[in-house]
């Protein structure tokens, strides 16, 4: 089983991207399942049900949040009316929707879990640790391979989280940073794991935004409006291959496209 994470939309103009080459992505590369990480997908401002809508038409099965995701007030009624679109689990339960989702691919079930980090992020969020193992205790059983998109700043918290869950999720993977990292590895009990595989959007910018906005305001520390960047987009993303009678990852593969 081939399993395709893509990391942060990071704009409209980055969904638009995705339509017109996702799917022609996974055909060639024979991908069975994209989770795909939308929550700047508003360009900073969350994701929008019809940009959701778009980028399960271009190929996504399921979309992961992260610390913007509930900045667009109008996905509130879409977390709660699909099991495709998830938020952090750390949330609050008071929240809309859900942390977590199982999803059938090729007649195996997978638990796609989404959780944000602590450090250095707003909202400040409880520990994500005893959610995800409440949750993966609640479901015992109920799904064969397990996947954790941990939405973090610190790669150190992302790696405490990684070896924490090493032997009890499948995958591990990182987003937030926008910048892929080259630490792609499977720990000792057999969980793959990458710090943080990119973002989708414009190759000239920082982060996905305009360069010369984001300099501005570093450079004169005045209220500055960040610009959503121009020219060529990027998708960049990890396939993880998967053993599926032993459930172990056989290969981590970065990706960009």
């Amino acid at each position: 089983m081939r399993i395709l994470a893509l990391g942060d939309v990071t704009d409209p103009r980055s969904v638009d991207y995705l339509k017109n080459n996702l799917w022609s992505f996974r055909e060639k590369n024979r991908i069975d399942f994209t989770i795909v990480n939308g929550e700047n997908a508003g360009f900073i401002f969350g994701v929008s049900p019809e940009q959701a809508f778009d980028l399960f038409s271009a190929g996504a099965d399921v979309i992961t949040g992260g610390n913007h995701t509930m900045q667009n007030k109008f996905i509130h009624a879409a977390l709660i009316s699909t099991d495709k679109i998830l938020r952090p689990i750390n949330y609050p339960s008071e929240a809309p929707g859900m942390g977590y989702t199982i999803q059938n691919c090729n007649g195996y079930n997978i638990m796609i879990i989404n959780a944000l980090g602590c450090i250095n992020m707003e909202p400040q969020l409880d520990n994500p640790i005893p959610f995800i193992e409440r949750a993966l205790e609640r479901e015992k059983g109920k799904y064969d391979f397990s996947v954790l998109d941990f939405h973090a700043e610190a790669t150190g918290e992302k790696g405490i989280v990684g070896r924490y869950f090493d032997g009890k999720i499948n995958i591990i993977f990182g987003t937030h940073t926008h910048v892929p990292t080259a630490d792609a590895r499977i720990f000792e009990k057999k969980t793959a794991f990458v710090s943080d595989i990119g973002m989708c959007g414009a190759k000239d910018s920082i982060l996905g935004i305009n360069a010369q906005s984001v300099i501005s305001k570093y450079v004169t520390h005045m209220p500055t409006k960040y610009i959503q960047a121009e020219g060529d987009i990027e998708a960049q993303g990890v396939v993880f291959e998967l053993n599926e009678n032993s459930g172990c990852v056989t290969s981590i593969k970065p990706i960009k496209f």
